[in-house]
């Protein structure tokens, strides 16, 4: 099929690395993968993160506005080269086969496909799409009523997680909803691991931003403040506009016990996570978290926070540990507690490690999701027919 590609929140081609912008390219090359022609209908960003912000909001759909009308034109003459497919010089160049929105919410609506699918009778497609009642704030309310008729609307919504599809059929219970695990190409991140004797490797990958970010580097700060004790050397791999705050909860560390890598390529990535031992982040408000799945298909367990999508891409006691969820004096001496019995027991880390490959090859892999994905879309194709 042809398809036009939509990732409202971060483009595939966006400048500024981030998880979501990486499963908006994963995403892509899986689509390309199955065989489908994917073009991206759009780069406009819809991002508004302040519900009070009127003025931006009002931008924001004004720019959608102008986008529709220059998408409908290229549609509108199937023959014109500007439609912006591949093969537009072909008679039946136009309208695409499918429209596939990649993780519209309320900060984020697609304010672009679904009008266009519906007055060119494109089916719409959502992928990692969310609803929360708890969003109608000021500008939101609008952004989210955009992204619930796109809901009903479309003829599958794809959930890469149980908590997005419980909001999906609770907002919408009609809705259609399909399931595809989050996933990455395990490819970069295998070899061989480190077989050093010295303190236990650990190593965090996560951009030091406000809010959740920081929330989490506070939590895995104190926890290894309550380790003075234990034999471990920490490698942080981020950065970003809140570093020197990140930096400042670690000062009652001992200094030569961190190492500040700062931003990473992901090839230098895979390098670190294959010469850790064990992977930390107690995963504040995290959707799921591809660095969970970068990090155990190097073989590392993980030790995070049961919150948000975290147990989508951590197994409980089999490919990790999962402690009670909160930055909270008690919920950082029990996550303190399972890096420690982690840093002590060597043989439950490699079961761990070994039990983390095995699943993100089966489950997570790119290659499982090509294939989901096509049986997905074959569905849609013979439900049109």
């Amino acid at each position: 099929m042809r398809i036009a590609y939509y990732a409202p929140l971060k483009a595939p081609d966006h400048p500024v690395p981030s998880g979501d912008r990486l499963m908006a390219r994963q995403l892509d090359a899986a689509l390309r993968a199955g065989g489908h022609a994917v073009t991206l209908a759009s780069d406009l960003r819809s991002y508004c993160g302040d519900p009070d912000d009127y003025a931006h909001a009002g931008t924001i759909r004004r720019a959608a506005d102008t986008e529709r009308r220059r998408i409908a034109a290229g549609w509108a003459d199937a023959g014109r080269a500007e439609a912006g497919w591949a093969d537009a010089g072909r008679a039946e160049a136009g309208p695409p086969d499918l429209w596939v929105s990649y993780h519209p919410y309320a900060k984020s609506p697609d304010l672009i496909g679904p009008p266009l699918c519906a007055r060119f009778a494109v089916p719409y497609v959502t992928i990692e799409t969310s609803y929360s009642a708890r969003r109608n704030l000021g500008v939101w309310r609008d952004s989210q009523a955009a992204v619930l008729a796109g809901i009903a609307g479309a003829v599958v919504n794809i959930c890469l997680t149980a908590r997005d599809r419980a909001g999906i059929l609770a907002a919408a219970p009609a809705a259609v909803v399909a399931d595809l695990p989050p996933f990455i190409d395990p490819a970069p991140f295998q070899g061989p691991r480190r077989t050093a004797e010295g303190p236990v490797r650990l190593i965090t990958v996560a951009m030091m931003r406000a809010g959740d970010k920081r929330a989490s580097y506070g939590v895995l700060a104190a926890a290894l403040e309550r380790l003075p004790d234990a034999d471990w050397r920490l490698t942080v791999v981020g950065s970003g506009p809140q570093e020197a705050e990140v930096r400042a909860l670690f000062a009652a560390i001992t200094p030569e016990r961190i190492t500040w890598a700062g931003l990473c390529a992901r090839d230098r990535v895979a390098d670190l996570l294959r010469a850790s031992d064990l992977y930390l982040w107690p995963g504040q408000g995290e959707a799921y978290g591809l660095a969970y799945l970068e990090a155990q298909a190097a073989g590392l367990p993980v030790v995070a926070q049961d919150v948000a999508g975290v147990p989508e891409v951590v197994a409980r006691d089999q490919t990790g540990v999962l402690t009670a969820p909160g930055t909270q004096a008690g919920d950082v001496a029990e996550y303190a507690a399972a890096i420690d019995r982690l840093i002590t027991d060597r043989a439950a880390r490699c079961r761990m490690g070994q039990a983390a490959q095995v699943r993100v090859l089966a489950r997570h892999s790119f290659v499982a999701a090509v294939a989901r994905l096509r049986h997905i879309l074959l569905d849609i194709r013979e439900a049109q027919r």
